[in-house]
């Protein structure tokens, strides 16, 4: 406001709010079945694949049921879209982080960061509880298949960042490897024994070896 304005005597107006742009019908589409993706992921979280009910996703999401139908028919189709959904978020921070790294960067710290934020994550354990908890096989196999189709090339970006600050590619696919597995071992072990400080203390050993490793591979 300018001080012209502020010093007029007239009876101050309260300005027109901007009228809000209409959403398309396809922006409405897509926030109710963001909506309900979110939703099917907290169900997910709470209550395991075992317990997980249609039903619950619609009133978590607060969507009628027919709302819910028609955008996912069936069960199946509910719980692959949203696994789906939650992939597609956590591969794209991946690459994010990986292709953002600076020249002095130490890549190897950024993989095992990034892989930690993976494999403690919601998802991963959503998709853990469901491999383990499908009776379909068909549905597993298609299920694993698009997992590890969001998930490989998230893989593939730290392993062209390591190649990147000079670590000889047979030897950055080793490490990658090895360093995936420790870490995803103990996301694992954290069902039962949650430590993080020894989580922390091990993977710090295991960058030592790792540095020894490619020292000697040079």
């Amino acid at each position: 406001m300018s001080v012209s304005e502020l010093l007029d005597e007239r009876p101050y107006r309260r300005p027109r709010a901007a009228k809000k742009k209409r959403r398309t019908q396809a922006e409405r589409t897509q926030e109710t079945r963001t909506r309900i993706l979110d939703a099917a992921v907290q169900v997910l979280r709470q209550k395991g694949y075992a317990h997980f009910r249609t039903a619950d996703v619609a009133k978590a999401a607060g969507v009628s049921r027919g709302a819910q139908l028609h955008h996912f028919r069936t069960k199946e189709k509910l719980v692959y879209a949203t696994m789906e959904h939650v992939f597609h978020n956590v591969l794209a921070a991946s690459e994010r982080r990986a292709r953002s790294l600076k020249r002095d960067d130490d890549a190897l710290e950024h993989a095992i960061d990034d892989a930690r934020e993976f494999f403690f994550s919601t998802p991963f354990f959503i998709s853990l509880d469901i491999a383990t908890s499908i009776n379909k096989a068909s549905f597993r196999k298609q299920l694993m298949a698009m997992v590890r189709n969001a998930r490989l090339p998230a893989e593939r970006a730290w392993h062209q960042a390591l190649v990147a600050r000079g670590m000889p590619e047979p030897v950055a696919d080793d490490v990658l490897w090895l360093t995936l597995g420790l870490v995803r071992g103990l996301a694992v072990r954290m069902l039962w024994q949650n430590e993080p400080a020894r989580f922390d203390r091990l993977l710090k050993l295991w960058r030592g070896i790792v540095e020894d490793y490619v020292g000697k591979s040079r």
